[in-house]
């Protein structure tokens, strides 16, 4: 039965590779289960109920992924995302975080009527591939000016905004230590690098006084306190359209940039280099943001670590139906959790801060009309603590220095219209 129905025999794979597959792509993942909480608990949503959350919405991201699309993706709340949620837009402009669920919401529906039109298609293609990447890298270095943070590498500073924390503090030196043992682990090929480094700090954590444990194993707590939580009618409001914008945005690159990934490594893209249900895939990426969104979480997408499933062969979505089983059997770590502190979790932010930067690589650094803007883009999102305002940036450069060097043509209608749309933002909203 599930040879016939995720075709096995046909992607050249068995029950036995896909469930191996599926342990792999959890353990490198379920770092989520612990720093999803943390970073939205900041913005005042109950921690127990988002630990559920997480664990809910990513197990039905990934079995829709798994059952309609037949990909071995795995979905999760996205990071990035997630810290531009919490310290972009309800910290950093106010909104409650009730509206910033309404949002998301509004991007999933967004989303979806895109994954079933044409406009997909264009949209992709018509943005610049130094954008996409100078995207990517941005929402990394987001990660890394957080993740220094919450370790106390970095404090506030009256004259230069940001200097030198206490770097003799306790928990600061088990942050430093986390990244250096996540990144040996992860160079040593270690499946689960990031989890294990996570749980060894606040195993000595706890061992050493310096933070309480609540425990391992306990039944999970209520999602009531952000279940259906989500203001829409907020969230229409016009200061709120840049927002849902970038969760839209970056939701949309970063799904279609890690299917094409991971399909290409799972040599599941056809000769003609199109990729086969990928209609499906996107639309299954927009149902888990919506639902993700309704049970009261940040959005939900697909995860470039769903390639260590397909490098120990998973090539279907059975991969997915595993990660999502073990998902749900995550449910009763919630004390686990809430033992977890957040320098405990910052390492990993760094970390996923660092693959996320690489995006820079594939700058063109020949072309200034190219390298330029795509600066502009990366740095303006941690130093605004806004991804949208670092895509806009990014967009106004990319349109004026085309603009201005004579080579309009090379950007086509979209990105000159989407600038001027922007630059009537700030100027008049």
């Amino acid at each position: 039965m599930l040879d016939r129905y995720f075709q096995l025999s046909a992607h050249n794979t068995n029950v036995r590779t896909e469930v191996v597959a599926g342990v792999t792509t959890f353990l490198t993942m379920a770092y989520i289960m612990f720093v999803n909480p943390l970073i939205l608990g900041d913005a005042g949503m109950d921690r127990g109920a988002v630990f559920v959350v997480t664990c809910l919405a990513s197990a039905i991201g990934t079995l829709i992924m798994a059952l309609y699309a037949n990909y071995p993706l795995a979905l999760a709340p996205g990071m990035g995302l997630n810290a531009y949620f919490t310290y972009g837009v309800v910290l950093g402009m106010g909104h409650k975080w009730q509206v910033a669920l309404g949002a998301v919401f509004i991007s999933g529906v967004l989303f979806l009527i895109l994954s079933v039109t044409p406009v997909r298609k264009w949209i992709v293609n018509a943005i610049p591939q130094s954008q996409k990447m100078a995207i990517s890298a941005g929402i990394g270095l987001f990660l890394g000016i957080i993740a220094l943070k919450n370790a106390g590498i970095i404090v506030a500073h009256p004259a230069t905004f940001v200097t030198l924390g206490d770097l003799k503090a306790p928990t600061t030196l088990l942050a430093i230590v986390g990244f250096f043992v996540m990144v040996a682990l992860d160079a040593r090929r270690v499946p689960g690098a990031i989890i294990i480094a996570i749980l060894a700090i606040t195993a000595i954590s706890i061992g050493f006084g310096i933070s309480p444990a609540a425990g391992v194993f306990s039944l999970p707590p209520s999602i009531a306190p952000t279940f259906m939580q989500m203001d829409i009618a907020g969230a229409l409001s016009l200061g709120l359209v840049a927002i849902i914008f970038a969760f839209l945005f970056v939701d949309l690159f970063d799904t279609t940039g890690t299917l094409v990934g991971v399909a290409h490594r799972a040599g599941l893209i056809k000769p003609d280099g199109t990729i086969p249900r990928l209609g499906k895939a996107l639309t299954a990426d927009s149902v888990a943001t919506m639902a993700g969104a309704t049970l009261g979480t940040s959005t939900v997408t697909s995860y470039i670590e769903s390639a260590a499933g397909v490098k120990a062969g998973g090539r279907t979505g059975l991969v997915g139906v595993v990660v999502a089983g073990l998902f749900l059997v995550s449910l009763f770590l919630s004390a686990l959790a809430a033992s977890v502190p957040a320098y405990a979790t910052a390492p990993a932010l760094l970390f996923v801060a660092c693959i996320m930067a690489r995006g820079l690589a594939e700058v063109n650094w020949e072309d200034v009309t190219e390298n330029a803007p795509a600066i502009v883009t990366a740095i303006v999102m941690p130093l605004t603590f806004s991804i949208a305002n670092g895509i806009a940036f990014g967009f106004m450069t990319y349109a004026a220095v085309k603009l201005l060097s004579g080579r309009m043509s090379e950007m086509g209608v979209t990105v000159p219209v989407i600038g001027a749309l922007f630059a009537v933002k700030y100027a008049l909203i």
